[in-house]
């Protein structure tokens, strides 16, 4: 009788020893969640309360940037999102992944190499090469979604179809020309936008070297006008 309690003890103790071993080998298996600090210029918001850069954020706020307000939330070694102007983005991450949910506005992750990174919106997801460090952005237009891959590779995903964007190029899911929304013309990545105000820039050029011209005719004319001769010069709108 006593060998047989002893043996039942032990089976007892061996088995509790084993699961204890499991349990521990899957809660270090699991991504540890960590906090990121904000840096906040003008109007921001972590979960409708206002914040200042130095405030933590912790995995699964909603951010909300107001007019000519910028957001930029650092999360050590596993990299960093930016949000731009008029942008709210439900933000989760761990040592080993970032993701967010884009609801309007931009944004501009920066994972690092074994770090997966993705990015919804209401066109699609957004998805980073996990086995490299990647710099992309992702924006909500009107109608559509645009994205921009600065380093690294990306996919663009929207059901069963993929789309690889490469570094240097760009990609838009939805229906661009949608009615009712305005006109989305874009430079692509590491471009500066090329237009002062509404005035594209190409614009500005032509009407400068017009100008340019009418100077260099005028100049050119001028010597020319002895004898009390008019000289007309046409005027090219």
């Amino acid at each position: 009788m006593l060998s047989k309690n002893l043996v039942n003890k032990s089976v007892t103790l061996l088995t509790a020893i084993a699961v204890f071993c499991v349990y521990s080998m899957a809660v270090l298996a699991l991504p540890k969640d960590i906090s990121g600090e904000i840096t906040a210029s003008g109007d921001v918001s972590v979960n409708g309360q206002k914040v200042v850069s130095g405030s933590t954020v912790v995995s699964g706020s909603m951010i909300t940037t107001g007019d000519a307000s910028t957001a930029t939330v650092s999360l050590g070694k596993t990299g960093r999102v930016e949000l731009s102007a008029n942008s709210s983005l439900t933000l989760r991450f761990s040592e080993t992944g970032i993701t967010g949910i884009l609801n309007e506005g931009k944004v501009r992750v920066a994972n690092s190499a074994g770090v997966a990174a993705s990015i919804s919106t209401k066109n699609g997801t957004v998805i980073g090469d996990a086995g490299q460090a990647n710099n992309f952005e992702v924006q909500v237009e009107c109608s559509h979604t645009h994205v921009d891959t600065f380093s690294g590779l990306v996919t663009l995903r929207n059901g069963s179809n993929d789309r690889q964007v490469a570094a240097g190029t760009d990609a838009i899911e939805g229906n661009i020309s949608q009615q009712g929304c305005q006109p989305c013309v874009r430079p692509g990545p590491g471009v500066p936008t090329a237009s002062i105000g509404t005035l594209p820039l190409v614009a500005i050029l032509l009407a400068a070297a017009g100008g340019v011209g009418a100077a260099i005719i005028l100049g050119g004319t001028s010597g020319d006008q002895g004898g009390g001769g008019t000289t007309v010069v046409s005027t090219v709108r």
